[in-house]
């Protein structure tokens, strides 16, 4: 179980790190165009790692019949997944200039990121 736990831990702290220290020193340090380039570098990447770890608790969780682990997990590949396939067309909506889409693309994956991570902060209040 403690392996499933940690897995949380490492996702929550790659979430935590990715919004309070990577996209502010972005922003405040790159020009527009740099920082979009490294932002449609970074986010796939972000998400699939984070889903590639939800997957590996799917399956421990799975394996040790952690009815909270699994939720948990899925939650994470699931919404992860989702966001990692929407990328291309927030992408495409930005450059576009389509800003309602690019808006609502945008906050569909801020929203599922922050679900995996409070869903992922759970342990610390076990079911």
């Amino acid at each position: 179980m403690i392996f499933i736990e940690i897995l949380s831990g490492v996702i929550s702290g790659m979430i935590l790190f990715q919004t309070a220290i990577v996209a502010p020193v972005v922003f405040t340090t790159l020009d527009a165009e740099n920082a979009s380039k490294f932002l449609r570098k970074i986010f796939p990447r972000f998400f699939m790692v984070i889903f590639i770890l939800g997957i590996s608790a799917l399956i421990v969780s799975s394996a040790i019949l952690s009815i909270q682990g699994i939720i948990i997990a899925a939650i994470t590949a699931i919404s992860m997944f989702i966001s990692y396939l929407v990328v291309p067309a927030t992408n495409k909506a930005r450059d576009e200039e389509r800003s309602t889409a690019f808006r609502r693309l945008h906050t569909l994956t801020v929203v599922l990121t922050l679900f995996t991570l409070l869903a992922n902060l759970s342990w610390i209040l076990p079911i």
